[in-house]
C-alpha cells in the first residue's frame, strides 16, 4: 500500500515527475541539488513546497523534482512494482538563488544544505536535468531480483513446479533467470521470470 507521502507526491506532480510550485518561467531561474536525510525526499519535497507557498516565494522557487523511477521487484514469487528513487539523498529544485530563497529551501526541515563548491550552490546544466526527466518518463519498468548466479532456488511454478535448480543466469532487463535443473541424472538449464523461482 502506498503511504499518505507517496499519495501526495502523486497528486502533486505533473506528467514530468515535476512539482509545479509557480508556472512563471525566469531566465534566472537555475535547478540547484539539496541534500537530505536518506528517505526523507518525498516528505522535503511536500514541505517545501508548502514553505515556499506560505512565505510568498513564489516568485523565487519554481519547480522541485525528486528523481525516481519504477521497478518491478520480485519477492517471495510475486512482483510488486515500486517506485525507486535514483539519487537516494537528493532534491533538485528550480530556482532564482538569493539570500531569501535560500534560506527557506535550506530552513526546511529534512534539508542539509545545498550541493556546490564550498559554501557556494552549484547549478545543474538544464541539459542534464532535462535528459534525468525523461529518463524517469521512461515506460519499462526495471526489474530488481533478489537472485545471483549460483544461488539455490526453488522452481514455484510450471512443468517443473517443486524441483531445485542452481542460479546460471541472471537477465534483469527482462525479469528471467536460467537456473541448471537435474532432470533424470542430467543438468538441464531452464528459463524461468523471477516469480517463478524463489530462493532456498
Amino acid at each position: 500500500m502506498p503511504s499518505e507521502i507517496e499519495k501526495t507526491i502523486k497528486d502533486l506532480t505533473n506528467e514530468d515527475n515535476v512539482i509545479v510550485i509557480s508556472d512563471k518561467e525566469n531566465k534566472d531561474a537555475h535547478w540547484y541539488v539539496i541534500h537530505t536525510y536518506s528517505g526523507h525526499e518525498n516528505k522535503v519535497a511536500i514541505t517545501l513546497k508548502e514553505r515556499v507557498e506560505a512565505q510568498g516565494h513564489m516568485d523565487k522557487v519554481f519547480k522541485i523534482f525528486v528523481p525516481h523511477q519504477q521497478k518491478i521487484v520480485v519477492s517471495e514469487g510475486r512482483k510488486r512494482t515500486v517506485e525507486e528513487r535514483l539519487f537516494p539523498g537528493y532534491v533538485m529544485v528550480n530556482m532564482i538563488m538569493g539570500d531569501d530563497a535560500w534560506y527557506v529551501v535550506r530552513s526546511t526541515p529534512g534539508v542539509t544544505g545545498f550541493v556546490g563548491m564550498g559554501s557556494t550552490p552549484t547549478p545543474l546544466p538544464e541539459e542534464e536535468v532535462k535528459t534525468l526527466m525523461k529518463f524517469t518518463k521512461m515506460e519499462a519498468p526495471k526489474f530488481e531480483a533478489k537472485f545471483r548466479v549460483g544461488d539455490s532456488v526453488k522452481v514455484n511454478d510450471g512443468p517443473f513446479k517443486d524441483f531445485l535448480g542452481k542460479v546460471d543466469d541472471v537477465n534483469d532487463e527482462q525479469g528471467k533467470v536460467r537456473v541448471l535443473v537435474s532432470v533424470f541424472g542430467r543438468e538441464t538449464p531452464l528459463e524461468l521470470d523471477f516469480a517463478q523461482v524463489s530462493q532456498l
